[in-house]
């Protein structure tokens, strides 16, 4: 079934104990996508500027995403991150932002978008988020993702698009910043109390958390060996999990565990180099053999 993502397009420079990578391709809305492209056909509603490197650009043909709603905006510039992790990998600090386009209005959706039946809203501003998701009034499922900056800044317009999803994807930290519960645990049960049907809380190298309105899944990371680069670590897990559910159609709390599954199988191998280069590299069955192996490392007899 189509799925469609909206989100931030950037250019990112990247510092990072294994090297640095500058002027990559980086935002939410194309590390979803990309993920999301392994399991199905993926749309965006994006907007760069007239800046984007046109090589970028040939990263989206890579994936066979459709572009219909990607607006290059004439005498805009595109949304720029400059961060640095820390020895650990875990933890990084924002450098350089420099929001550009994505200050600005949402491009319009194309017509031919309309019967999209899955909806992402990767990390954006939750009235853009909002305005989409009046595009999608027949849609099947909606899920969000947020960040701690929306949380404090735009709390009402939040709170008003948790009654209006169906998932909520974000941080530990970003749960307990929400709900202003004391561990993550609570603040899932919090947060369905918001409105969604589920949310997802992810957890980094610990994995991921589920609460649904019918139980609790936990799901560890895989043991990623060489992280190179986090950085979209979590909108390809939210990839890999839209794009497991938009093609079974199963959002129950066993389609989802499953889902969280893939997602995490799609994000361990984002790690292994900058920007989207190592998700290039592989196909669907390098996925489902890793999943094979994760689900055999998980089998307890």
């Amino acid at each position: 079934m189509p799925l469609i993502v909206t989100g931030s397009i950037g250019i990112d420079t990247i510092h990072a104990p294994t090297g640095s990578a500058t002027d990559v391709l980086g935002g939410s809305c194309i590390y979803f996508a990309a993920a999301a492209s392994f399991f199905g056909p993926v749309r965006l509603v994006a907007a760069v500027g007239d800046d984007f490197p046109d090589r970028h650009i040939d990263t989206f043909k890579h994936f066979k995403l459709d572009l219909a709603g990607l607006e290059r905006r004439a005498g805009s510039k595109t949304f720029r991150w400059k961060g640095k992790y820390h020895e650990n990998m875990n933890n990084r600090e924002t450098l350089e932002v420099d929001l550009n386009v994505l200050a600005e209005h949402l491009p319009p959706v194309p017509d031919q978008y309309r019967d999209s039946q899955y909806v992402f809203l990767a990390n954006t501003h939750p009235a853009g988020q909002l305005e989409l998701l009046a595009s999608f009034p027949k849609r099947t499922l909606a899920v969000a993702d947020t960040m701690d900056l929306w949380i404090e800044t735009e709390r009402e317009t939040l709170l008003k698009l948790l009654k209006q999803i169906d998932g909520l994807v974000l941080n530990d930290a970003e749960a307990i910043m929400l709900t202003e519960e004391t561990n993550a645990v609570r603040a899932a049960d919090a947060v369905l109390k918001l409105g969604p049907k589920f949310v997802v809380v992810k957890k980094g190298e610990h994995g991921a958390l589920l609460r649904h309105g019918d139980g609790h899944a936990v799901l560890p990371a895989y043991p990623a060996r060489d992280v190179i680069d986090p950085t979209g670590a979590g909108d390809t897990f939210a990839g890999g999990m839209m794009g497991y559910i938009a093609t079974t159609g199963d959002s129950s709390i066993a389609g989802l565990r499953r889902a969280m599954a893939y997602g995490t199988m799609v994000a361990s191998f984002n790690v292994e180099a900058f920007s989207l280069d190592r998700l290039k590299q592989i196909q669907r069955q390098d996925i489902d053999k890793r999943l094979g192996q994760y689900s055999q490392m998980m089998h307890l007899g």
